[in-house]
């Protein structure tokens, strides 16, 4: 006979509830990850981050109660969004070590990508962002965790205003009193309510993509911080492909309105746009910038879009006309 392993009666159980219905049974305090690592290897190795009751977190969070979870990849918004926010402090990571000094202000994901916005004592061009990348590139190797702690109000004040960084003084000041969680990953600390990924290793490929300047809090009157837009994925063939898919873009732009015989309506539709506020020499200023060579990816799409709603506009004014000229040869 073979002696039993003693239970322990004091362990406490919660119940999960997966989206295809079933519910398992699990110790108080196991991790999303560890969930999906019971389930599939795979499953845990591919997961970015979780919904738990309706809320996305952290791989790593703890979970105290009964729950219904599912599990976010790459392929869902909720997973790259995660991939992002992490890699914008990656982003900022990389900053501090490199810029000694620089002071923090927001740092989100965006649709594609994500920004950190920094006033850092030095000027940061587009010119530096190839070495900033490779000490991402660096950092990311050191598979670094993404630490989550929670602090009072009063401490996350104090963590800052000793740190001298007077922009995330201000954002702690407009919270609401009570528990604020802060983010860890190497020697770089922020104020962040997450999700992110379990560790920075995740990332392996990393662009930079421009620089920009952005008043604080979007108010011209506050002082105009750096913006450094960039864009990561989990393989460097997917990033490989998808800048080799902005190229083709602008080189497609690029030809399609080099000549302005193409789409002469569009001429008549900056007037028309001119009436509403537009000004033809900003729009020929940006115009310049699509058929030049080093247009920056970000700026590029934003320039595409302006385009795109002067082509639309040259469309509805010679449909407009058409009609008109058919009413009167009737």
């Amino acid at each position: 006979w073979k002696r039993r392993r003693p239970q322990n009666n004091n362990l406490q159980m919660i119940k999960i509830t997966f989206p295809d219905g079933n519910v398992k049974e699990f110790a108080k305090g196991t991790t999303a990850y560890q969930i999906a690592e019971s389930i599939s290897p795979r499953l845990a190795a591919d997961s970015l981050a979780a919904s738990v009751n309706g809320a996305t977190v952290d791989l790593n969070r703890a979970i105290e109660e009964d729950a219904s979870i599912k599990f976010y990849k790459w392929d869902d918004p909720e997973g790259k969004h995660a991939f992002w926010h992490t890699s914008s402090h990656l982003l900022a990571e990389a900053l501090e070590a490199l810029y000694p000094g620089i002071k923090f202000g927001i740092g989100p994901a965006i649709e594609n990508g994500f920004y950190y916005d920094v006033d850092s004592p030095v000027p940061i061009t587009e010119a530096d962002l190839e070495t900033i990348e490779k000490k991402m590139i660096e950092l990311s190797r050191n598979k670094e965790q993404l630490i989550r702690t929670e602090v009072s109000k009063a401490d996350a004040l104090k963590n800052f205003t000793e740190k001298g960084d007077p922009y995330k003084v201000e954002l702690i000041r407009d919270l609401e009193d009570g528990t604020i969680s802060f983010y860890t990953n190497g020697a770089f600390t922020d104020l962040c309510r997450g999700p992110h990924l379990p560790n920075t290793g995740l990332i392996k490929a990393i662009k930079l993509t421009s620089v920009a300047g952005a008043y604080w809090r979007g108010d011209e009157k506050r002082n105009q911080l750096v913006r450094v837009y960039g864009i990561t994925f989990p393989k460097q063939k997917m990033l490989d492909e998808y800048l080799a898919l902005l190229e083709e873009a602008e080189y497609d732009a690029a030809e399609f309105f080099a000549d302005e015989r193409r789409y002469p309506e569009i001429t008549e539709s900056l007037g028309v746009m001119k009436d509403f506020g537009a000004r033809n020499d900003v729009v020929v200023a940006m115009w310049e910038r699509v058929v030049s060579s080093n247009t920056d990816l970000t700026t590029l799409w934003i320039i595409i879009g302006v385009v795109a709603v002067l082509v639309i506009a040259g469309i509805a004014i010679f449909l407009v006309r058409r009609s008109k000229n058919r009413r009167v040869k009737k």
